[in-house]
């Protein structure tokens, strides 16, 4: 058979040999690349292997990761996922097909950030980072409110609309930083630690509007969850819209769903306020009422009670009471005179009965000898003496004339 077109001397290829030194050639053209796209055609065989595509907008690259290779990237990839690879780039020699060999693989975009989101998520709530024992308490009536966000973005110019129309009274310290952006995140953890330096302010609002996750990234930063967690001034978070959540959220004292709604949070609404006035003035003057009534009422008792206890009334009981002694006295003297009298008119009446006298005065007389001796006995007179006969009225003299028994 001749063959056309070919000289004797040019070398013939089978596919095998072919296929292996484009391999070759590959291999030692591009050792490793980094290769960014978008994963599509995701098959996880029981080999335990990885195969996909990598694709952009307009090509797309036949890809393998070795189960030997799994541990590296962290996350389990799907169609979908915005990767970025670390690969060699070969050929399958048995069909011909061009591929990378992955050697290491990690998410990119938005994909990676929520990963991130969710691992010290997790790490700070296992550190006990938004447990409710740490949350300070907000205070009801701030003497004066710190901002922390942009200078020049919307959510300062929300936040000090809000504070003027609820507690114009209050005055308000901006404490100027980035909000989005590489440098964003140092600075906001500065902001919270001078002003818990300067202590100017009773409380903080951490603010920004808006955005994507890479624009709300560094409110989700290690840094400012720990200047968040240390600050002793309490803080209120209110980054992105209601349906954001960042890392500073969950740690902060207070979250809320807007900018807007921070500053309501930070101030009392100053209607509210004269309505709470007005109910403690109320409260105020029915206690003062009743403390009068009462101190009124303690008055008149003390009034009572020193009147009875004055020197004057008491020396005018004790008068009285003198008085009514002395009257007392004088009729147990007058009850004790006429019981003397009764009783000494009785002694009188009995003595009377047993007196010689009374004797007289029935007709009898007493005769006594000279020496005044009571004649007894016939036997104590001789005839011729003399006696004396005491009559019931005078005495005679007598001479014995003679004596008989």
């Amino acid at each position: 058979m001749e063959t056309t077109g070919i000289e004797q001397t040019e070398a013939v290829y089978t596919v095998s040999r072919l296929n292996n030194e484009v391999r070759f050639l590959l291999e030692d053209s591009f050792q490793t690349v980094w290769v960014e796209g978008e994963i599509s055609n995701f098959i996880a065989p029981h080999s335990g292997h990885w195969y996909f595509s990598l694709k952009d907008a307009a090509a797309q690259v036949r890809c393998a990761l070795f189960r030997g290779n799994q541990r590296k990237p962290g996350f389990t990839p799907k169609d979908g996922s915005h990767v970025l690879l670390k690969a060699r780039v070969s050929l399958y020699a048995n069909r011909g097909d061009y591929q990378l060999i992955v050697d290491d693989m990690e998410e990119r975009g938005e994909g990676k950030l929520r990963r991130a989101f969710e691992l010290l998520k997790k790490k700070l709530e296992a550190a006990g980072w938004f447990a409710p024992e740490h949350k300070k308490t907000l205070p009801p009536f701030p003497e004066q409110i710190g901002v922390i966000t942009s200078a020049t973005g919307a959510a300062i110019r929300d936040i000090l609309t809000i504070l003027k129309r609820r507690y114009p009274c209050v005055p308000v310290i901006i404490y100027p930083t980035l909000v989005q952006g590489d440098t964003a995140a140092p600075q906001i953890a500065n902001a919270i630690q001078v002003a818990n330096q300067r202590h100017e302010c009773d409380v903080l609002i951490l603010a920004r509007g808006g955005g994507s996750l890479e624009d709300l990234w560094p409110f989700n930063e290690e840094m400012v969850a720990q200047a968040i967690f240390k600050s002793a001034l309490p803080i209120i978070s209110g980054v992105g819209h209601e349906i954001d959540f960042t890392i500073a959220d969950f740690v902060a004292d207070k979250r809320a769903p807007t900018p807007s709604a921070a500053a309501e949070l930070a101030t009392p609404k100053i209607d509210d306020l004269l309505i709470a006035l007005s109910r403690q003035q109320q409260q105020l003057t029915r206690q003062m009422e009743r403390t009068f009534l009462q101190s009124q009422q303690q008055l008149i008792w003390m009034q009572k009670h020193l009147l009875n206890q004055h020197p004057k009334r008491r020396l005018t009981e004790k008068r009285q009471r003198l008085e009514f002694m002395k009257l007392a006295l004088v009729q147990g003297q007058r009850r004790l005179i006429d019981q003397l009298k009764t009783r000494l008119g009785n002694a009188a009446a009995k003595l009377d009965g047993l007196s010689p006298l009374a004797t007289l005065e029935r007709g009898f007389a007493i005769a006594t000898l000279p020496n005044q001796q009571v004649l007894r006995h016939v036997n104590e007179v001789s005839p011729g003496d003399k006696l004396n006969l005491r009559l019931a009225v005078g005495t005679l003299q007598c001479s014995v004339l003679s004596k008989s028994h």
